[in-house]
């Protein structure tokens, strides 16, 4: 490496640090974009990526923070619409006091929610969700709480829409939309049930503790929305093989959805679904890819390429997997998913361990996923800050033994499908 290469290295990784630190820290409450940009801008002016390759970087992804915009619009749609309260509601119902059954409805919801709606939708949404439905039981909130971030990153390996990381590596793994959710659909399972175990025995103490089966109102279930989700989800899978972008599919639904106050209040309608959006966000994505470019196409990204394997067997896909948990929590996992994820491309089950690394491993730390984040800043609005000792130790008990078991798992799908 000769020293102007080591400079624009050290360069290039000092800049996704400062970007990485501002996003974790957010001070004063300053979007991510505040920092992203102007890095994105820097890397570009010193040369640090050509800005042709930039141009074909913030291309490539422009389609999947499209999809990402009308996603978070959706979530909100469905939020309007009464989907989350009814489901808080049902969840308070269905524990009948019960401490454990609460706990296994929120598993439910949330690994559903997670699913559908995006790992936003399950933090930010139905994490105050999930505290009422504990206060109207009278149960002590931790195992729900942490349940709604576990599962926000780990149960979001089984659609392409679940989670930006998976949006980023699907065009990569070259699948249909079904192919990825077939093959991903028994690591998921298993993911959920083995995170469920252990969050019985984790929280064990807390879930012994006496509650009170008070009577839980439950309002109509809003069955036009719900039933425009569904639609939804089978327009992503129906609509992929015939080249209609998923987007398009997700917009429908969002007009569906809002289709009346879009008659009788088209401005402040169309305010709530841009803010919806998160405009900001979705331009941090974007100067991000061009900040990690910065890293990817200097001798570290080379490097990296020869630290992942090279055959998808059961030692290669545990390999690729843990890279890319260590990577996660390193980097956080959005960088993770643009450096790691071109280097596997090579191989669609590659790919799909990559992506069990990036979404499970983000639970041993704060700083795997921006959705964590994002978590933390719900609970301190609700008054409920996390323990940072619990979400480590809980951690530990959860993401090696998962993110084993679900690589195993994904090793038998891709066996019996033929897929390497």
């Amino acid at each position: 490496m000769t020293a102007a290469s080591a400079l624009g290295t050290t360069t290039a990784v000092v800049v996704l640090a400062l970007v990485l630190g501002f996003a974790v820290s957010r001070p004063r409450g300053l979007p991510e974009a505040v920092a992203a940009v102007p890095a994105a801008v820097l890397v570009l002016v010193v040369g640090l990526v050509p800005w042709r390759a930039a141009w074909d970087e913030i291309s490539g992804l422009a389609p999947t923070v499209g999809f990402l915009a009308a996603i978070l619009a959706l979530a909100e749609q469905a939020r309007a619409h009464g989907v989350f309260t009814w489901a808080g509601e049902r969840m308070a119902r269905a524990s009948n006091g019960s401490a454990p059954r609460l706990l296994s409805a929120v598993f439910v919801v949330a690994a559903a929610t997670t699913a559908v709606l995006s790992l936003d939708a399950t933090v930010v949404l139905l994490t105050p969700v999930v505290l009422a439905a504990a206060t109207a039981i009278r149960a002590r909130p931790r195992p729900g709480v942490y349940a709604s971030t576990h599962l926000a990153n780990s149960a979001s390996t089984l659609l392409p829409v679940s989670n930006l990381t998976n949006l980023l590596a699907f065009g990569a793994a070259g699948l249909s939309f079904a192919g990825f959710s077939a093959l991903m659909a028994l690591p998921w399972l298993v993911t959920v049930a083995a995170e469920y175990v252990v969050f019985r025995l984790f929280f064990r103490s807390d879930l012994r503790t006496p509650v009170h089966a008070t009577p839980v109102e439950v309002g109509p279930a809003p069955v036009f929305a719900l039933v425009v989700l569904g639609a939804a989800l089978i327009g992503f899978a129906a609509a992929e093989p015939i080249g209609v972008p998923p987007a398009l599919v997700a917009v429908v639904a969002v007009v569906v959805l809002a289709a009346r106050n879009l008659r009788h209040a088209p401005v402040p309608t169309l305010r709530r679904l841009v803010h919806a959006a998160n405009p900001v966000f979705l331009l941090f994505v974007l100067a991000l890819g061009v900040v990690v470019l910065g890293v990817r196409l200097g001798p570290l990204g080379s490097g990296l390429a020869h630290l992942v394997p090279t055959r998808a067997d059961l030692p290669g896909l545990l390999l690729a997997a843990g890279l890319a948990a260590v990577a996660a929590n390193v980097l956080n996992n959005l960088p993770a998913t643009l450096v790691l994820v071109p280097v596997v491309a090579h191989s669609p089950a590659l790919v799909l361990a990559t992506l069990l690394g990036l979404n499970i491993g983000p639970n041993l730390t704060y700083v795997g996923s921006l959705a964590t984040l994002l978590w933390r800043q719900v609970l301190h609005g609700h008054g409920k800050a996390p323990s940072t000792s619990v979400f480590v130790r809980l951690g530990l008990a959860t993401v090696p033994v998962t993110l084993v078991l679900a690589v195993v798992a994904l090793w038998v799908s891709v066996r019996i499908g033929g897929v390497r």
